[in-house]
């Protein structure tokens, strides 16, 4: 059972401790589903707080990184069996705070999980190779050092797992974090703190700063001793938080957005392509970088797909994601909720027809929640802003096309290439979708969202700054190599 309160106040966890903002501010956490209630009160953070924070991580860099990768895999996976022992509480705090359905919250908080033991087992992987040396009396070889400090900056919409997917290979390699969460999402984050500091963590290795992205998130890209920046959000933000960090000669890593395509052939099974449309687009309320934004399907299947499609929307069922009736929840604030209809009135305007959806719900019982109705279109042009800027949003284009040539030239026609997927029964088809399709993801018979966390991760053109996150790759980032020349 969940222990989940409402209404407590957070704090920053700075240096092994909770600590109010210096400012004694706080913001209050609501609950998307319910305007009227608040899940908690985090702290509004300014720069001082930033700094505490990141003389805290670097002070206890020294000693973290003189560990070895084995005993710093330990406590990896101590906070790993603490995160699954209260992983009801953090799925509870997930929900209330963004809205996605509880055993989406459940899955994601049990996903924080795996990564936590899978970059535990990194530890006792190799960090280097041996390399031939023209002296015949040297030893040369490389071995791999962390960057120091690395700062996490987070989205609200995997409020568990990126944030965790993240500095999980920053500690493991041997790195000090101070992560900055959504504001949204906070209460969850504290909640992921906590289990870090119930594994025994050492001071300062693993820190939580709550505030304003323009603030903290600003300031802690200009730091000069903050050595790297993983972030997640939009383009627009990431592209000045890259730029700031450029200028200082520090490492980061930007994951965008997506305007994800998935093509369905004229011999695909078409039940199989609804339900991964539907997932895939809709699921999370459309609020995943990897969701489904745009699908293209060959003209012979186009009417029957559709009516596959729409019947299946039909049954979607919204409402609070603590009830185990609903299967989409509310948008994540009334933010993004406004966003959401003012692109459903655009591709309207812009002459897009308009199938299903496209309101907000008309029930009383949902009228004081973020909810927007699933919503289809068809009559979309390539040109229109519904299928070129991400909408983040439960919005799906239809755009039927002639051919599989006609279909990917499609789908590569967007300023994003984070995912993609086709549906198809045909070997040349898919080695075709594989060669030409400029996404960084692309998935054969399943839908756009979602990838395993051991497999690297990251997107083409707009969508990335083209390095990889997760697996095996994750050491790229997190780390230099340095090279050592021994001579006898």
């Amino acid at each position: 059972m969940s222990t989940f309160q409402l209404e407590q106040t957070y704090s920053n966890f700075i240096n092994g401790e909770w600590v109010k903002a210096a400012s004694g501010k706080t913001d209050a956490s609501i609950n998307p589903a319910n305007r009227n209630e608040v899940v908690g009160h985090v702290p509004a953070s300014g720069v001082e707080d930033l700094n505490q924070a990141v003389a805290a991580a670097k002070a206890a860099a020294k000693s973290w990184r003189k560990l070895t990768g084995a005993e710093r895999g330990n406590f990896l996976f101590q906070a790993a069996n603490v995160l699954e022992r209260r992983a009801n509480e953090v799925a509870e705090a997930m929900t209330r705070e963004m809205g996605k359905t509880f055993p989406e919250a459940k899955g994601e908080t049990m996903r924080g999980v795996a990564i936590l033991r899978y970059y535990a087992g990194e530890g006792m992987r190799k960090t280097g190779d041996v390399i031939p040396s023209t002296d015949s009396e040297a030893l040369m070889f490389t071995t791999r050092v962390p960057l120091g400090v690395v700062g996490v900056i987070a989205p609200w919409n995997f409020p568990v797992a990126i944030p965790i997917w993240k500095a999980a290979p920053a500690l493991i390699y041997g790195n000090t974090v101070v992560l900055k969460p959504a504001q949204e999402t906070a209460v969850t984050a504290a909640k992921v703190l906590e289990c870090f500091e119930e594994a025994g963590f050492p001071a300062g290795v693993l820190n939580l700063v709550c505030g304003k992205g323009s603030v903290i998130g600003s300031a802690m890209a200009e730091h000069p001793d903050v050595n790297g920046i993983t972030f997640t959000g939009s383009n627009e933000v990431g592209k000045r938080v890259g730029a700031a960090v450029l200028s200082r000669g520090a490492k980061y890593q930007l994951e965008m957005g997506g305007k994800n395509p998935v093509i369905i052939a004229a011999d695909a099974d078409l039940d199989l392509a609804v339900e991964g449309t539907i997932s895939g687009g809709l699921k999370s309320t459309g609020q995943k970088c990897t969701a489904t934004s745009r699908v293209i399907i060959e003209r012979k299947v186009y009417d029957a797909f559709k009516e596959k499609l729409l019947a299946k929307v039909e049954e979607i069922r919204l409402g609070d994601g603590m009830s185990g009736e609903s299967w989409m929840g509310p948008c994540a604030s009334e933010g993004q909720l406004n966003t959401v209809l003012s692109y459903i009135q655009k591709g309207q305007d812009e002459g897009a027809i308009l199938l299903a959806g496209g309101n907000r719900p008309d029930s009383p019982e949902l009228a004081e929640g973020f909810y927007v109705q699933p919503t289809v279109f068809e009559g979309v042009e390539s040109h229109m802003s519904i299928a070129r800027e991400e909408i983040f949003g439960p919005v799906l284009a239809l755009m039927p096309v002639d051919s599989i040539e006609e279909a990917i030239e499609l789908a590569n026609d967007s300023d994003y290439g984070l995912s993609a997927a086709i549906y198809t029964q045909n070997v040349g088809s898919m080695l075709s979708f594989i060669r030409d399709m400029d996404a960084g993801l692309v998935r054969i018979n399943a839908e756009t969202a979602g990838v395993e966390l051991q497999a690297p991760f990251g997107g083409m053109k707009m969508s990335s700054s083209h390095s990889r996150e997760q697996g095996q790759a994750a050491i790229e980032f997190f780390t230099a190599i340095k090279t050592v020349f021994v001579k006898s």
